[in-house]
């Protein structure tokens, strides 16, 4: 399937620097930065640097090397905001939306790091 992706998208103008952010960890391929509109204590965004709609054109697109870039720095953020379980954290969700139904606010793939309390269910039961 082709992606079309918008660089003028507030992540893309973030990456571009022209949107200042407060970031968390930047590597060669991502950057995590915390939400401007955080929904629980420890809100991160991971992105990639790369032009990636969601997360199937990221994993059917990216090079090898943002893949493991991007989990890793995930995996980084989790620990450095004390969420990680094996970092005596309680825990954390990390969500990611693709599309109308996923309700994906910007098209430029990127994960929710969420933590810092308890988070409730993640969706309601369909009955």
């Amino acid at each position: 399937m082709a992606y079309t992706y918008d660089d003028t998208n507030v992540f893309a103008r973030i990456l571009r620097g022209e949107i200042p952010n407060k970031t968390v960890i930047e590597t060669e391929h991502t950057l995590a930065f915390h939400d401007i509109n955080p929904q629980a204590p420890v809100h991160v965004l991971v992105i990639p640097k790369g032009r990636y709609v969601n997360f199937d054109d990221f994993a059917a697109n990216a090079s090898e090397a943002e893949i493991v870039d991007f989990m890793r720095t995930a995996a980084r953020v989790c620990r450095i905001m004390g969420v990680s379980p094996d970092a005596a954290g309680a825990g954390y969700r990390t969500i990611s939306n693709a599309g109308a139904n996923g309700v994906q606010e910007v098209p430029h793939y990127h994960v929710h790091i969420l933590g810092g309390r308890p988070l409730g269910r993640m969706l309601q039961r369909a009955d």
